[in-house]
């Protein structure tokens, strides 16, 4: 899916309002479905969502979320619903064995790091993590799924393009009227900064809501090697353009880019296509950690010396805030109380 221009204006454009309604009526039914009692399964849950359509920073906030619980002593499973693969699950990923076809491009990702479930049923993948060892369920999206309880609920903000128009589905990004999402939200994560996830923190706080700020680093060696080269920035993910930024961040000049939507099934054509420009340019090819799960199968292995996985990590500005909203997830069955201290 490539969302339309217009979604990303600071104000809503004429196309927008004329879809408007249509946005206010997905919105509500959305909204209500938010506010169903979801199934207790035994165990705390996490919700990692964000309030839009289209990527804001989930995967890599849950990998960083389930690295602090691990430490905390936890058996984290990540439970993805494996949007894009053929499998419904419930099954865990196994990297070794399970492709991007069968489970998921984001899941295969995810597998790398911590174990992983899929399931479009999300109670049965928590009763699988859970049969399976799991002490805490991280949800890497599902904030407006109602099937499962959640002990604290999280949503991610990306700062340079916030909540887009401010508007819904499908004249706008959001799935729910803001001010709604967030009184559904225990705490809100902005990742990177921009006026506009200014404006989503200034809206949470006034609601009351903690808010806790992030980056996303590079890895140092890959950065390293794109420095002061030029670049060919093949993607496929919601924000294309956040890749494009990272990659100038890094030193890299981008002398052309390949932006397929987010999920994009890779064929070999693409990657044919992509590697004449760049022998055109004489330039590497850049592509981001979760693309290269479907690209690796297609690479021709003449071609390894001229691409370039970017991975990126997320960073927590102040992880003893952070830790602070994990404390909620032990203790008695029931909603998280996160530690307001400095955390507004």
């Amino acid at each position: 899916m490539t969302a339309p221009s217009f979604w990303w204006r600071e104000k809503p454009t004429l196309p927008a309002w004329l879809l408007w309604p249509f946005g206010f009526l997905y919105g509500q039914i959305t909204l209500r479905r938010m506010r169903q009692p979801g199934a207790e399964i035994g165990l705390p849950v996490l919700c990692v969502g964000n309030f839009i359509a289209g990527g804001a920073g989930k995967t890599p906030t849950a990998i960083a979320l389930t690295r602090m619980l691990q430490r905390r002593g936890e058996k984290p499973f990540v439970l993805m619903r494996g949007y894009g693969g053929r499998l419904a699950g419930p099954v865990e990923v196994d990297p070794d064995r399970h492709d991007a076809a069968a489970v998921g491009d984001e899941p295969m990702l995810m597998a790398r790091h911590v174990r992983t479930v899929i399931a479009r049923d999300r109670v049965a993948g928590a009763k699988l993590a859970r049969g399976l060892g799991a002490s805490v369920i991280v949800m890497d999206d599902g904030l407006q799924n109602p099937a499962l309880s959640k002990r604290l609920k999280l949503a991610v903000v990306d700062g340079l393009g916030g909540v887009g128009n401010g508007l819904c589905l499908p004249a706008g990004p959001l799935r729910a009227p803001l001010s709604g999402q967030l009184a559904e939200t225990d705490a809100v994560v902005v990742i990177g900064k921009g006026k506009a996830g200014a404006a989503v923190a200034k809206t949470a706080r006034d609601q009351g809501k903690p808010v806790v700020t992030a980056r996303l680093e590079p890895e140092r060696t890959a950065a390293e090697g794109l420095r002061g080269r030029k670049v060919l920035a093949l993607s496929g993910i919601g924000r294309p353009e956040k890749f494009a930024a990272t990659l100038s961040e890094v030193g890299a000049t981008i002398v052309a880019e390949r932006a397929f939507g987010d999920h994009h099934t890779y064929t070999t054509a693409d990657v044919t296509a992509v590697l004449t420009e760049a022998a055109q340019h004489q330039a590497l090819i850049a592509t981001t950690e979760k693309d290269w799960t479907k690209l690796a199968g297609l690479w021709p292995a003449a071609e390894a010396a001229r691409l370039v996985v970017l991975p990126v990590k997320l960073v927590f500005e102040a992880p003893e805030r952070v830790e602070g909203l994990l404390a909620g997830l032990s203790g008695p069955a029931g909603a998280a109380q996160p530690q307001q201290d400095g955390l507004r």
